[in-house]
């Protein structure tokens, strides 16, 4: 089997560009969209041909850019559960956490950046660069390393310490940079062609996306192939969020699904929230970068997302809405759902738990609807409190 692959799109003029090469952005500047022959596609596979394959990312190769005789540069993305918390004590009808923590290297980074890599190295590339809030960047380190290829990490100097140990163990070269992830944006941007790089940013090469979207073929599939009334997706640089959005399509297009979709929640910080104040203000796009950034939550730190048009466009289309929570609401939500459920939500899922307690409480959202949150990395990975005491033996214990 080949490709299905047909063209590649530009998402603003809708321009083709040749699938036969490596790409950035299109020649208008903006993202490039993967298009598939969909009709053969249907022809070619079944929803009933899935239960034979391995529950994996794979399973869905014929929607993946990939040829056959291509070697994936996996590290075993096993389908990510679905965990129940609809008996909570805010009332829920039906809530469902899709725990993305469960992927290699603690993150749904694995997703994208499994494809990502897969592609570059079938097109020969020999280093990659990115810049990350930080799992992006553990992700790309360790792809990187299963491909072979040399890579480059530039992070912002106040990133958790453990993922940056956790890039430089896998063997990349990862910088601190005084900034945000803009800084680390411009910093590859620049240095690209001197380098000789292959620029992993998000939505500036096409495969990121194709690797993302599969969480929502992943959940279509685990709901009996059909979709919740409502999804909550911590929003930064948005590749999941537009992925999602662009699975749905094409799976209704394979008749997998009918046409009901999911109102689609971009959730951000009070801190950092452009697509919130875009999509309030009734924009089509972030006009300006946020400043001052002043957020502790890394994963939504996205001063002005390259993709904010195809969020709020998403946004829109779904009915959705964009909603922003302080940081000290997503803490008090980690350490309460730790203590009290036994999930661990790293803090970009517990702004969407958050978000999602506050709207139902409004009524903007209604107690008995389906609702799933995306937890997108392990709470492992953010920093905890020490709770611990110190115990001489013998001595009394206290409650």
């Amino acid at each position: 089997m080949d490709s299905f692959v047909t063209h590649l799109e530009c998402s603003e003029s809708r321009e083709r560009h040749d699938h036969d090469r490596l790409h950035g952005l299109s020649r208008a500047g903006k993202p490039l969209l993967v298009r598939y022959d969909l009709v053969a596609i249907a022809k070619a596979v079944s929803k009933d041909d899935l239960n034979r394959r391995a529950a994996d990312m794979w399973r869905y190769r014929e929607l993946l850019p990939m040829r056959s005789r291509d070697r994936l540069m996996s590290l075993g993305e096993a389908r990510t559960p679905l965990i129940d918390l609809s008996a909570d004590s805010a009332g829920h009808g039906y809530l469902l956490v899709k725990d993305e923590g469960r992927l290699p290297t603690g993150s749904f980074k694995a997703r994208g950046m499994a494809v990502a890599v897969t592609m570059a190295k079938a097109f020969g590339v020999v280093r990659l660069a990115v810049p990350t809030a930080g799992n992006a960047g553990a992700a790309a380190a360790a792809y990187g390393a299963r491909a072979g290829l040399d890579t480059f990490v530039f992070t912002p100097e106040d990133t958790s310490e453990v993922t940056v140990r956790e890039i430089g163990y896998h063997g990349a070269k990862v910088f601190r940079v005084h900034g945000l992830i803009n800084a680390c944006a411009q910093i590859v941007r620049t240095r690209t062609q001197e380098m000789g790089w292959h620029d992993l940013s998000t939505l500036a090469e096409p495969y990121r996306i194709e690797g993302k979207k599969t969480m929502g073929l992943e959940l279509a599939e685990q709901l009996g192939w059909a979709l919740p009334d409502v999804i909550y997706y911590p929003t930064g640089g948005g590749t999941g969020f537009i992925g999602m959005w662009k699975a749905f399509d094409e799976l209704e297009a394979l008749g997998w699904i009918g046409p009901h979709r999911p109102r689609m929640v971009a959730v951000q910080t009070t801190g950092c929230a452009p697509i919130v104040r875009a999509f309030d203000d009734g924009m089509d796009h972030v006009p300006e970068p946020w400043d001052p950034v002043e957020t502790d939550v890394p994963g939504v730190r996205v001063p002005k997302p390259l993709g904010d048009r195809l969020i709020l466009n998403v946004v829109r289309e779904s009915n959705g809405f964009a909603v922003a929570v302080s940081d000290e609401q997503a803490h008090a939500t980690r350490e309460r759902l730790a203590r009290e459920r036994g999930v661990h939500l790293c803090p970009e899922g517990a702004i969407c738990y958050a978000a999602c307690q506050a709207d139902i409480a409004a009524g903007r959202v209604a107690r008995d609807q389906h609702i799933v949150l995306f937890n997108t990395a392990s709470g492992l990975k953010s920093p905890m409190p020490d709770r611990s005491r110190q115990y001489e033996s013998g001595s009394p214990l206290t409650a």
